[in-house]
């Protein structure tokens, strides 16, 4: 007789989603044993959550506390539709929304996929984000409670709970479904590329938000905001308005879509979820790659330098050339370089808000008023700006640049490289904001002005960012964040950049001073003097830092070095 090699004692209980709860919180509480830092950051997670529940919470019940029904919808509308597009775009630059309970850790096991999406949702709703959206939308349920009294805060309690239902819903279908393309590093890379673009444009968006404001049309702003409540991005919370407003049908159909949206995502993030544990991407037929003539030390140098030499100067421009463009932190900087570089002499030179306020008659004006002393004064700035990346160039190393030192490369030759590969990426940036500057203001030969002032200021913010990287380099922390600082003796440091700036400047003064006094002469001696005086400045720089270099180079690179 055939007997059962095991057999149960009892009948295995169902898997539910308060086990995914549980789960969770275990993982998290067993994190937290004897790591202290971890419950300082987690603090510190939920300090700023509380900021922004606050801030939020006021910001959405302020026009029911205020009194004011007009601006109720508007409010609920776009404010809750910016909460669902930040919960949209969040998991495409940072991997997924909570690494708790990662879905390829139940690749293994025999779970139904319903049964593991529904613990996973559950499982991701228990979450300080979660915490401190639901805290902030609940201004929306007191705004439709003053205006139209408590059905209509219940509404509004049924909208808000559908709508942090929707973010986090929105959140997990678009993690799993592009789980195997953000595991690539190229786009984590690109993900760094692009929040360096947005940190960089937060001045001009400041600027331009504030005359939009100041110009808006609240009337078609409502019209819009009446569209946008009829999408899953406004629907779940304009249903409680609608019912202070008397339109209870309306308020049912935007909770039916709201449901219907969540039930689509959740049915995505199932179809998706087994790809996401998986965690597999077909790479593709593999791209053949056209040898170059010269054998592998010609593959070594990028296509823009195939003109350097073969010796130790020519590599380090290539090995330099290379991480300023792979490099995501490097490639930060050269994009608010761009970003800055375009925008500061722009809003200086043509009025800032008042040129947006006021159109073509505050342009005609700007240009009108601009000046030769004016324009330089703008170029001098962003030639500093462009060369202050500099200043701790050798912190982008890190230990690595020990190979360097054992190698034994000479002072000059290492600084001169570094200032070529940098200028290889820089100086077009600078030619276009020249050009730009130039169109904008339609001055086409104040060209040599602008470009003169422009490469002046930056060659001597190369040779005093060549001393500050040799006297003050500092460790960078180890990570991928290309904003991320280092805090007490490396923030110390850091002031370093600002001292960079000033000498940088005052060097670079004097162009200013032959402008203002030779009038007209100086638009055709402007260019030629301006490149000499910054070529110059950078070689004289390079020179006297070179032979500071050649005496502290065990103590740069203990100082690069981060501490482990």
């Amino acid at each position: 007789m055939a007997v059962p090699v095991s057999a149960p004692d009892a009948p295995a209980r169902p898997v539910s989603a308060r086990h995914f709860v549980r789960l969770k919180l275990r993982v998290m509480g067993n994190n937290f044993r004897g790591q202290g830092w971890r419950i300082a950051l987690f603090v510190v997670g939920v300090f700023f959550g509380l900021w922004f529940a606050v801030g939020g919470f006021f910001a959405l019940a302020a026009p029911g506390l205020a009194g004011e029904p007009r601006y109720a919808l508007l409010v609920a509308a776009f404010g809750g539709s910016l909460l669902v597009l930040g919960w949209l775009l969040l998991p495409l630059v940072f991997f997924g929304v909570d690494e708790t309970l990662d879905p390829a850790r139940f690749a293994l096991l025999p779970l139904p996929r319903r049964t593991l999406v529904t613990g996973l949702f559950a499982a991701a709703l228990v979450s300080v984000p979660v915490a401190a959206t639901l805290l902030a939308v609940c201004g929306l349920v007191v705004t439709a409670g003053a205006l139209g009294g408590w059905l209509a805060a219940l509404v509004a309690v049924l909208g808000a709970a559908g709508g942090l239902l929707l973010c986090v819903a929105v959140a997990r279908a678009v993690t799993s479904a592009f789980a195997t393309m953000l595991r690539s590093r190229r786009v984590r890379d690109l993900a760094a590329v692009l929040l360096a673009v947005l940190a960089a444009l937060l001045g001009p968006v400041q600027i331009f938000v504030a005359a939009a404001v100041q110009r808006a049309d609240w009337d078609r702003l409502t019209g819009v905001a009446r569209v946008l409540a009829w999408t899953p991005f406004g629907a779940p919370w304009t249903a409680g308005i609608d019912v202070a407003e008397g339109r209870g049908g309306a308020a049912g159909l935007k909770l039916v879509i709201t449901g219907l949206t969540v039930g689509a995502l959740l049915l995505w993030w199932s179809r998706t979820l087994e790809s996401a544990m998986v965690g597999a991407s077909s790479a593709g037929p593999a791209r053949q790659r056209r040898g170059r003539i010269g054998g592998a030390v010609a593959e070594l140098f990028p296509r823009a330098v195939s003109w350097a030499r073969r010796d130790r100067f020519g590599a380090l421009v290539a090995r330099e050339c290379r991480y300023w463009w792979r490099d995501a932190r490097r490639r930060a900087n050269l994009i608010t370089v761009a970003v800055v570089g375009v925008f500061v002499p722009v809003m200086v030179n043509l009025g800032g808000p008042r040129l947006i306020e006021d159109g073509g008659q505050a342009f005609g004006q700007a240009t009108a008023d601009a000046s030769p002393v004016l324009v330089s004064l703008s170029m001098l700035f962003v030639g500093v700006l462009a060369s202050v990346t500099l200043a701790n160039q050798f912190g982008f190393d890190g230990s690595a640049y020990a190979a360097n030192v054992v190698a034994g490369v000479p002072g000059r030759v290492e600084l001169r490289a570094r200032m070529t590969a940098f200028s290889l990426y820089v100086v077009p940036i600078l030619i276009a904001v020249a050009i730009v500057l130039a169109a904008a203001l339609g001055r086409p030969g104040w060209l040599g002005v602008m470009a003169g002032a422009l490469f002046a200021a930056y060659g001597c913010g190369l040779a005093v960012n060549s001393f500050v990287a040799v006297l003050g380099g500092y460790a960078l922390p180890e990570t991928t964040n290309p904003f991320a600082m280092n805090s007490g003796a490396g923030m110390a440091k850091s002031l370093l950049s600002l001292l960079s700036m000033v000498s940088s400047t005052v060097l670079g003064v004097p162009l200013v001073v032959a402008a203002a006094l030779l009038g007209d002469v100086w638009l055709w001696l402007a260019l030629p003097v301006g490149v000499a005086y910054g070529l110059g400045a950078a070689l004289l720089g390079a020179y006297l830092a070179g032979d500071a270099l050649d005496r502290r180079q065990p103590e740069l690179l203990a100082a690069v070095t981060p501490k482990r």
